[in-house]
């Protein structure tokens, strides 16, 4: 009877979790994978969605836009955010004010800040007039094709910049500080502090911060939408936008199944990567 009410609890517990894995995660996972293998009109399963997809123009551009975009997206958001937590983990006045300062694009939802960049990068817009006060020619940002890619990591760096910076700024905080002393009585200077102090002791949490900002980059969806829909001339097509246009503006929910396919395959290749580059060294035998 005891361990009855044990498994009981336990499963109190555990129950609402599971359930939710297993209905808004492998349900959906499972569901992707079958309409992926099911062509139109067709009763047994083929590879004929993949075999279309990588045949067409559109989507093989949007997976090419997409890796170019986390290319640089990712290094950009992470180098940005590890300077901000090595800036606001000294000791400078009103420390408190300049981390909620750039902690707020995060308490804000991401369509709204598009459409609040929106208004940036209109052609009349402010941006543009800094532009003409300066005496510089006024750009066009979200529709010409050499500029609406940079105007998306724009965006979605100055919303995602912060997050990252308060993982990095928690490990900073972790590190103990008679590892600085003992490099500073050695003679370090601060960049060999940096290096060979700051650094290595950050490998935990710049590996989670390089992952989750890996995925949550490849899954950018809302900007893109409400920015450019996918243009100009494909330029700003990520491979979510490709998705949902395959799905609710083509009609085409096989092939947009096997694009999911593909992109969570493409993300958990990329990840396992990232997990053996950022796995510590294994300490020399004797």
């Amino acid at each position: 009877m005891h361990r009855f009410n044990k498994f009981a609890l336990v499963s109190a517990f555990l129950g609402p979790a599971l359930a939710a894995v297993v209905l808004l995660r492998l349900w959906p996972a499972s569901w992707a994978l079958h309409a992926s293998l099911l062509a139109p009109r067709a009763t047994s399963y083929s590879l004929e969605n993949y075999a279309y997809l990588f045949s067409d123009p559109l989507f093989v551009k949007s997976l090419w836009v997409t890796l170019l975009y986390s290319v640089i997206v990712n290094p950009l958001q992470i180098g940005i955010a590890l300077a901000l937590a090595l800036l606001t983990n000294a000791a400078i006045p009103l420390i408190g004010l300049w981390r909620a300062v750039i902690l707020l694009p995060i308490a804000i939802p991401p369509s709204v800040s598009a459409v609040v960049w929106g208004v940036v990068f209109r052609p009349d817009g402010p941006l543009n007039a800094v532009l003409l006060a300066l005496g510089l020619e006024q750009q066009r940002f979200l529709t010409a094709p050499n500029q609406a890619l940079a105007s998306i990591i724009l965006v979605v760096s100055w919303i995602g910049v912060g997050y990252w910076m308060t993982f990095i700024l928690a490990g900073l905080q972790d590190i103990p500080k008679s590892l600085y002393e003992a490099v500073r009585i050695d003679g370090a200077n601060r960049w060999q502090r940096f290096w060979y102090v700051t650094l290595p002791q950050l490998r935990r949490p710049l590996t989670f911060v390089l992952v989750a900002n890996t995925v949550a980059n490849f899954l950018v969806f809302a900007p893109v939408q409400i920015l450019t829909k996918g243009g100009p001339q494909g330029s700003t097509d990520l491979i979510m936008n490709e998705i949902y246009t395959r799905a609710f503006v083509s009609g085409d929910p096989s092939s947009a199944a096997a694009a999911t396919v593909i992109l969570v395959s493409t993300v958990l290749v990329i990840v396992l990567v990232q997990f053996r580059l950022m796995r510590a060294p294994e300490a020399s035998q004797p």
